[in-house]
């Protein structure tokens, strides 16, 4: 670190702003994540042995990523480069892992090697990592808020370790309120300054586990408040809520909160709970999620998890993708409030789901076999000389518009793909087939 870049540290440990200046120094301040920092735990161990490893830090905003990266560089003999996904090229990366590579040939040091919002890497860049990982010429260290499972190519998965960090707990969130209001050096300790319990209260429940966002909430709250006539700052609910206006909807239409959400909606519609079908909705729509998309999933739903049961589904869900494509927003949330509930309030059946899926697996396996003579296109010339259509029964010339003959192939004539359900319209289609086959059988003897 140059002169330039001392002096800009110090600023910002002595004046930047209070969640930035509260990032834990040591591993014993660190709060959270206990499944990996607590004494005894993979990453506690590594870093009291001074053993880092490559490693993917995934999870939310504010879960303490980027900092458990600076307590583990800050504890080893190891040098820290820093890089943003964002601003770094192949280039850039080339040249930072030929200096990791001279340091541990002529020093015997190691590099550790951070890369924030590594998400953001197109696979080229990512390639570059390769050998310098591989080899231990630098320890990678990517912090992401996407699953990484999908954002990051597999061959530099295999190399890493994928540490999950979750949201904070409210006990560590109260945690981190009270060593920040009673730190004088680095928090507010050195203020009068009382805050009451429903104001941290407020603010942890609306946090969604993010500590930055909390102390963002405290930071703002302390500069808007006036003390008091005996000279102590005094939150309560009221500044607290000042200070934050509303929740934050914690969402990224990009990231992997789309699929968490989405996934959400979809099993809510699926377990018929209409109630957190709307919260979802809601969640997605507040977000800015593309309408058309929140259709089409209704729509998928609708033929796979309701299906015969009641086929007035798909088409009300067909219907309000059509309808959001000709409206649009804001009114179109109606529309798909109305069919999303529609959905969720059906009875569920998935036999089209099962059904499609075992014929497909059979296709799989080889099992097909020809189409029956008497099936075969008979239309066009010679098809009748070879046998097309002979034999074929058409069944509106019998009773009942029914005849029994067979339609699967030979191989197959006894499988048996769809097996309606008891659930709303499909006891009635299973009464149906019943009576067809007992007819079928007496048509046998």
């Amino acid at each position: 670190m140059d002169l330039f870049d001392y002096a800009q540290q110090k600023a910002l440990d002595e004046e930047g702003p209070l969640a930035f200046r509260m990032r834990p120094k040591t591993i014993e301040e660190f709060a959270g994540q206990e499944h990996l920092v607590a004494p005894g735990r993979l990453l506690y161990s590594a870093l009291k042995a001074d053993n880092p490893f490559s490693a993917i830090f995934y999870g939310p905003p504010g879960t303490g990523k980027t900092t458990l990266a600076k307590i583990i560089a800050s504890s080893s003999q190891a040098v820290f480069v820093q890089v943003d996904a964002t601003s770094t090229g192949v280039g850039e990366l080339r040249k930072v892992l030929k200096e990791a590579r001279d340091r541990l040939k002529f020093y015997s040091q190691k590099t550790i090697l951070f890369i924030d919002e590594i998400h953001r890497f197109n696979k080229a860049q990512q390639d570059v990592l390769l050998p310098g990982v591989e080899e231990g010429v630098a320890i990678l260290i990517g912090a992401t808020t996407e699953n990484p499972y999908i954002s990051v190519n597999s061959p530099l998965l295999s190399r890493t370790r994928v540490m999950s960090f979750y949201p904070l707990k409210p006990k560590n969130l109260d945690q981190i309120l009270e060593r920040t209001i009673s730190d004088p050096e680095r928090g507010l300790g050195k203020l009068q300054l009382k805050v009451a319990s429903e104001a941290r209260e407020h603010w942890i429940r609306l946090s969604g586990g993010d500590a930055r966002f909390l102390l963002n909430a405290l930071e703002i709250a302390v500069n808007l408040t006036l003390p008091g006539p005996d000279g102590v700052i005094h939150i309560g609910l009221d500044e607290a809520a000042a200070a934050v206006q509303q929740a934050p909807v914690i969402y990224d239409r990009q990231g992997d909160q789309h699929y968490d959400v989405i996934s959400a909606f979809i099993k809510s519609m699926r377990g018929s709970d209409p109630d957190a079908v709307l919260h979802y909705l809601a969640r997605m729509l507040k977000a800015g999620e593309d309408p058309r998309f929140i259709a089409r999933r209704i729509v998928i739903h609708a033929a796979e998890d309701v299906g015969l049961a009641d086929p007035m589904a798909l088409v009300v869900a067909e219907a309000a993708s059509r309808a959001v494509e000709h409206i649009g927003m804001p009114e179109g949330r109606l529309v798909l409030a109305e069919a999303a509930l529609y959905v969720a309030c059906a009875p569920k059946s998935n036999s089209v789901y099962k059904g499609i899926g075992e014929a497909l697996k059979d296709l799989e396996k080889g099992a097909a076999g020809e189409v029956p003579k008497h099936l075969r296109d008979a239309s066009y010339r010679g098809a009748k000389k070879l046998g097309h259509g002979d034999g074929y029964l058409y069944p509106h010339n019998y009773q009942g518009h029914y005849v029994s003959q067979q339609y699967l192939p030979d191989p197959l004539k006894w499988r048996r793909y769809y097996e309606p359900s008891e659930s709303g319209r499909e006891r009635h289609i299973k009464e149906y087939l019943a009576a067809l086959k007992k007819a079928q059988r007496k048509d046998a003897t």
